[in-house]
């Protein structure tokens, strides 16, 4: 690169390797300045709002407090540990269903029968349609009274809870609502599934292993790696859940449902703390850092790769 500029500055005819280089970083540099300008910058930016009182709107009356914004989030403020424990229950949830789910539908859908294809598709347009408007359905599903939930549930004779109205529901309620995205999961775990070689079930059926043996000592651990992703994924995108709370609960009943993403958009732009919600932004960093780091320690024990490392 460095030789490339040199030849530039001084008018030298470049070589073909260096008319490559050159033609790289003109196609990738609307990209960098994208990342610059877009990601790295705000990102930047927040890290130094997070040590200031800063409100949002006026640059000129920032004041430097430097740690304090983040001693008052772990040491005095109530609703930081009550969205961090809402957020880790639905986190759990959220993650654990849906990657059974998506697991299951990837089995089913892996059968080579008419019209799975189509169900492919069908199973994965949730996946892309718009948060908002699948947010508003799910609150006419859950509806006590004429929601399509619990009219389901009467005919078993069931009587339904309050769901989003209920402190005790609201959670399971959205947990459940997330398996309506696991479309794009099975289709990664789908991928996985016909990775598998195939001589590796005729040689379990050989040995006399039944379709459960096949699943436990086969497919898992060959689907691990592909397991693996899908779970970390899903950690990071379940501690980010925003929009599902936004439209359908605004963090009630009370606070059943005041997870740590929609804390961070009232502090920012309804209490205008834009400080304050920087360092409850670096303190989720931190988190799914840690947690995205202890997974891939935990992974050592579970995740098996082809080549035979672990």
């Amino acid at each position: 690169m460095v030789l490339t500029i040199s030849a530039l500055i001084r008018r030298r005819p470049l070589t073909l390797h260096q008319r490559e280089q050159v033609d790289f970083y003109i196609a990738i540099l609307p990209w960098l300045l994208g990342l610059i300008l877009f990601t790295g910058g705000p990102v930047l930016a927040s890290l130094i709002f997070s040590v200031t009182n800063w409100t949002g709107m006026n640059l000129a009356e920032v004041k430097w407090v430097g740690l304090e914004n983040f001693r008052t989030l772990l040491f005095d403020d109530g609703l930081f540990w009550i969205a961090t424990v809402n957020t880790f229950y639905y986190s759990f949830g959220a993650v654990t269903l849906g990657t059974m789910g998506a697991l299951f539908v990837a089995i089913l859908l892996n059968q080579n029968l008419p019209g799975t294809t189509l169900l492919r598709v069908i199973y994965y347009l949730p996946s892309i349609t718009s948060g908002v408007a699948i947010s508003i359905l799910w609150i006419w599903l859950f509806n006590p009274q004429v929601g399509l939930v619990n009219y389901l549930l009467s005919v078993v004779g069931i009587k339904g809870p309050l769901w989003l109205g209920s402190q005790d529901w609201v959670k399971p309620a959205l947990i459940l609502k997330s398996t309506w995205g696991i479309g794009a999961n099975m289709i990664i775990i789908l991928a996985g599934l016909q990775g598998v070689p195939v001589s590796l079930y005729e040689a379990a059926k050989i040995d006399g292993a039944n379709w459960w043996h096949e699943f436990r000592h086969v497919t898992l651990p060959m689907l691990s790696p592909v397991l693996f992703f899908v779970v970390v994924i899903s950690v990071i995108n379940s501690l980010q859940i925003l929009t599902d709370v936004l439209v359908m609960t605004q963090g009630g009943p009370g606070t059943a449902s005041f997870v740590y993403v929609y804390y961070i958009y009232q502090a920012a732009f309804q209490y205008l703390k834009m400080g304050y919600a920087s360092a409850l932004a670096w303190i989720l960093f931190a988190i799914i850092l840690a947690l995205t780091l202890l997974q891939l320690w935990g992974s050592k024990r579970w995740v098996y790769y082809e080549g035979g490392e672990h």
